[in-house]
């Protein structure tokens, strides 16, 4: 096999582009303009880029495979096309402002294209080929040993010699201290590699980066070696000047004063910031942190958090956690003690503040909320308020929660004209375009969820927005949807009873009604319908549309399963009014109404950080909490509220949302297999310690500060906590809830605590995805299992090889870590199950979120759910998914009294058992009242969304649960 990145020859044989295909990527990559993007050869020549030989060389990789007939084959063409695209897009987004590549690493991003693109049998080839090419180029280089050319870089426009020492000594400190197998060799020898006479000084450093990061596949510590040499780059852009690792105390003492005045005259941070002891603030600067950083999170800072002058950064790592903490004390009495006792917390990674608050605290703008929650009137005057609402509130970067239940369904009579409604699903398509047309205080566009109760008229229309097909008019693609399900209706499945479908406008008084009050009111009304007297409404099996629920959820990934009444019978605030649905992200469950927008600020304890002897270290959990949520309650004093309603309902209430990350570190540390008892006894205690310790720290803070001032009726209030409402929800349900009661803290103690001083926050914990900001510190996100082993994280910085290191170690200790394993590990996706060299309890140890049975994320997560006032955002990962386990699953999760779920992630079938799909077809849920061989819908949907599926390797999932890589709404 040849390959056209070694030769400039272009043969006949491979077919060019037809005319149609060219218009169509006339926007993708190899249609823009490329010239900024240079080529060097392995004699060091440095050639335009030219796409279309690496479209050549995918061609003559599959010609080598399946013969020369293949250049004939549409479909090979069509593949080669999008798999040329995905490679120039992946090297353009590694350098967008342009730059050189060395052709090595062009042919290993072909490679990684093959690979992901799942024609292993190609890559094969192409690698042996490689392989032998190099072999001979090696047997050359012994015949002739040229005298190494002297190189010459340009430093601030002068053409001097390369110093190489200077380099060398460079990347040999970014080494140190990181083990014998983290050596500086390897990296000098790449970057020379990448140069070439004449190479901007700038690029040399750059190159020394890159360099780095290609070997974070072969030992993961390399990950930290890459994030020092950033790290030289980024002092020497803010300071202007080289400083090495020995000096930057000083150089952050020096230059923090600097930066807030500087800051402040752009126009960027609050003036107040000047009002602090800022000598004092930077010598309390710990610039050895600044090494704990792997390079993923270092790089997402760099690109998305530090602020800028026009494009130039300003903010160094610690004056980034700095200025978080100084925004976020400004109205405490000792502002220096406090900011320093935040900054600790965060720049030691032991607690990190969400995604907008590390934004924009300390800044003219303090939008630092991460999520709002609304319900939407049945009037015109009230559903355009509250899209114009939607607008002003994705504008500053919140996530949207929307409650469209209230609005009047298809073919409902509408007094004022005497017409009939075209019910809620155009008005959808007018949020969903609002969404799109209002980006995000220019990072993104929208994110919004809209959710609607299960007896609303309009429900079988409205599970089917995602769909890809129907009248594009009545559609929603670019919006989240979720089912608001009351326990009634879960009751009427599992008794294979009927279900009565609403307009709202008929029956007002459901939408605030949950438990027995609902059910008599609901029963009431079916009693009338039966009778003629409400029109229009339908009765369906309650079973046929669970079916179509699930349907929907396999196939489009959405309404997400929701349940309305676990979150209000288990809310402290009934008093105060119904939590109508939840937010973007599944996890906030707050009182909304006309009079009042929910608001919820987040924050993250980092689990792994809070480990001693094999278990939770209190001690110190209870210190960081003890901070943390006095971080969050003082953002509640500190936001910029783009909604009157915003700022009262916040002011009101003062919910916080205190969640955790790491837990997949956690248990990795402490050798538990996330599929395992252990693993759900664990998710047990560490959230009892994490849910006792916010309560404790928010009573301390009313004892300090004062109630909050809807406190009295609360269930905080009447001795009530959340795991106490487990009865409350079970009275209610009539049954139907199983999940372990047992506790080990003093909880008593705390109900008198409670007694004595009351509470300062109505809510104060809620699991969020943290999907940005566990990259910043290095470990998994939230709740979630591992992904992969190895696997590529692709967000606007780039993308980043993400490699585990806890299992790097064990198979170093074992001696399996080798060249083999890291292709290994490619190949199969990152799972270590198909490998035979390893053993079963390190594969059982290193379980992949797709060999995790879905059953023990379900009861980890009903252990965590049992202490939480809120709720948690919980991705279902799913291999070999059939109608059975679809309707096993989400049943459990509602006996187990789940409040919430988020994303169904379904693996393809190219990668999932396929002991559950036979001959194509999916496993039904059963309706009780039809025959046994009758194709469900649900195996309609199988075979709908097959071909999509089989196409999709499991690496393409996203990792955050939002389908937008570069969604930062929910932190």
């Amino acid at each position: 096999m040849q390959t056209a990145l070694n030769t400039p020859s272009t043969p006949r044989a491979v077919p060019s582009t037809p005319p149609q295909q060219q218009r169509d990527t006339a926007g993708s990559p190899t249609g823009q303009n490329l010239a900024h993007y240079q080529i060097i050869r392995r004699n060091g020549a440095v050639v335009p880029f030219e796409p279309n030989k690496i479209a050549i060389a995918m061609m003559k990789a599959f010609l080598a495979v399946h013969g020369t007939q293949g250049a004939a084959s549409a479909s090979v063409r069509e593949t080669v096309d999008v798999l040329t695209q995905g490679v120039i897009r992946a090297m353009v987004r590694s350098r967008p402002g342009g730059g050189t590549f060395h052709i090595e690493d062009v042919q290993d991003q072909v490679e990684l294209g093959l690979m992901r693109g799942g024609h292993h049998e190609i890559a094969r080839a192409y690698v042996l080929y490689r392989e032998r090419r190099t072999q001979e180029r090696s047997k050359q280089v012994e015949q002739e040993t040229p005298a190494t050319p002297t190189l010459h870089v340009l430093d601030n426009g002068e053409r001097v010699a390369l110093d190489l020492n200077q380099l060398k000594g460079l990347i040999e400190s970014a080494c140190e201290n990181l083990g014998d197998s983290i050596t500086a060799q390897p990296i000098v020898a790449e970057t020379m590699r990448n140069l070439y006479d004449g190479v901007p000084l700038d690029e040399v450093y750059k190159a020394s980066i890159l360099a780095a990061r290609t070997l974070i596949e072969k030992d993961p510590d390399y990950t930290f070696a890459t994030a020092r040499l950033l790290l030289h780059t980024i002092f020497k852009e803010i300071i202007g000047r080289e400083v090495m690792p020995v000096d930057r105390a000083t150089a952050y003492a020096d230059y923090f004063p600097q930066f807030i005045k500087k800051g402040v005259e752009n126009d960027l941070l609050d003036e107040k910031l000047l009002q602090y002891d800022l000598p004092r603030l930077g010598a309390a600067l710990k610039a050895e942190r600044d090494n704990q950083f792997d390079y993923l999170g270092l790089q997402t800072l760099y690109d998305r958090y530090f602020l800028h002058v026009r494009k130039t950064r300003i903010e160094l790592p610690q004056a980034f956690f700095m200025r978080v903490a100084m925004g976020l004390s400004l109205g405490e009495i000792d502002r220096e003690a406090r900011a320093i006792e935040f900054y600790e917390v965060l720049s030691s990674f032991d607690f990190m503040s969400s995604t907008p608050t590390l934004f924009n605290a300390g800044t003219l703008r303090s939008q630092l909320s991460s999520c709002y929650l609304t319900t939407v009137p049945d009037d015109l005057d009230g559903i355009y308020e509250s899209i114009k609402e939607n607008a002003l509130l994705s504008k500053f970067a919140g996530g949207l929660g929307n409650d469209w239940t209230r609005v009047r369904a298809l073919g409902s009579h509408i007094k004022g004209t005497n017409g009939e409604s075209q019910g809620v699903v155009p008005f959808l398509k007018v949020v969903n375009d609002t969404a799109v047309a209002v980006n995000q205080g220019g990072k993104r566009k929208g994110a919004v969820c809209t959710y609607l109760e299960s007896w609303h008229l309009d429900i079988e229309e409205f599970l089917e927005l995602r769909k890809n097909t129907g009248d594009d008019r009545r559609r929603t693609h670019d919006m989240n949807t979720a089912n608001w399900i009351p326990d009634l209706f879960m009751r009427r499945v599992m008794e294979k009873g009927t279900w009565t479908l609403f307009s709202p406008s008929n029956v007002p008084d459901l939408h605030d009604l949950f438990g027995a009050d609902f059910e008599r009111a609901y029963v009431a009304y079916e009693e009338k319908a039966a009778r003629g007297e409400i029109k229009p409404s339908r009765t369906v099996q309650a079973s046929d549309l669970w079916r179509k629920m699930l349907t929907m959820l396999f196939e489009t990934g959405h309404p997400w399963i929701t349940f309305k009444d676990a979150c209000n019978v288990r809310s402290p605030q009934q008093h105060a009014g119904v939590v109508h649905s939840s937010n973007l992200c599944t996890e906030i469950t707050l009182n909304t109404s006309d009079t009042e927008t929910a608001v919820c600020n987040l924050g993250s304890v980092n689990l792994l950080q809070h480990l001693k002897d094999g278990k939770v270290d209190q001690e110190k959990l209870k210190r960081t909490i003890s901070t943390a949520m006095r971080m969050l309650d003082n953002v509640i004093d500190i936001n910029y509220y783009a909604v009157k309603k915003a700022r009262d309902s916040n002011l009101r209430h003062r919910p916080v949302g205190l969640g955790l990350m790491g837990f997949q570190d956690a248990l990795y540390e402490l050798r538990i297999p996330y599929a395992s008892q252990e693993a759900v006894q664990f998710a047990d205690e560490s959230m009892e310690a994490i849910c006792y310790h916010a309560y404790w720290a928010s009573t301390e803070l009313a004892k300090e500060r004062g109630k909050y001032s809807s406190y009295k009726g609360s269930l905080w209030d009447k001795g009530i906590l959340p795991i106490d409402t487990l009865d409350l929800l079970e009275q209610a349900r009539g049954g139907y809830v199983e999940v372990d009661r047992s506790a080990t803290l003093d909880w008593d103690a705390l109900r008198q605590k409670i007694k004595a001083d009351g509470m300062r926050n109505s809510n104060c914990v809620a699991i969020a995805p943290t999907a940005t900001i566990s990259n910043i510190i290095g470990v998994d996100a939230s709740i979630e299992p591992c992904f992969g082993n190895l696997s590529v994280k692709s967000n606007l910085s780039g993308e980043f090889t993400v490699i585990n290191h806890y299992l790097v170690r064990d198979l170093k200790r074992l001696g399996l870590w080798d060249d083999v394993m890291v292709m290994d590990l490619k190949h199969f996706d990152g799972s270590l199950r198909p490998i035979d060299r390893v053993p079963q309890d390190v594969k059982a140890l290193y379980a992949t979120a797709f060999e995790v049975e879905t059953t023990w994320l379900v009861e980890a997560a009903s252990r965590r759910q049992k202490w939480i006032d809120q709720a948690q955002s919980l991705n279902i990962y799913m291999a070999g998914a059939s109608g059975k386990k679809l309707d096993d699953t989400y049943k459990l999760a509602w006996l187990r009294g789940l409040k919430t779920t988020y994303y169904l992630r379904t693996q393809s079938a190219t990668h999932a058992e396929k002991s559950t799909v036979q001959s194509g077809r999916l496993n039904a849920v059963s309706s009780g009242n039809e025959a046994p061989s009758g194709m469900s819908a649900l195996e309609a949907a199988a075979a709908a969304a097959k071909a999509q599926m089989s196409a999709m390797p499991a690496t393409d999932i996203a990792f955050c649960g939002v389908d937008d890589p570069t969604c930062e709404a929910c932190q």
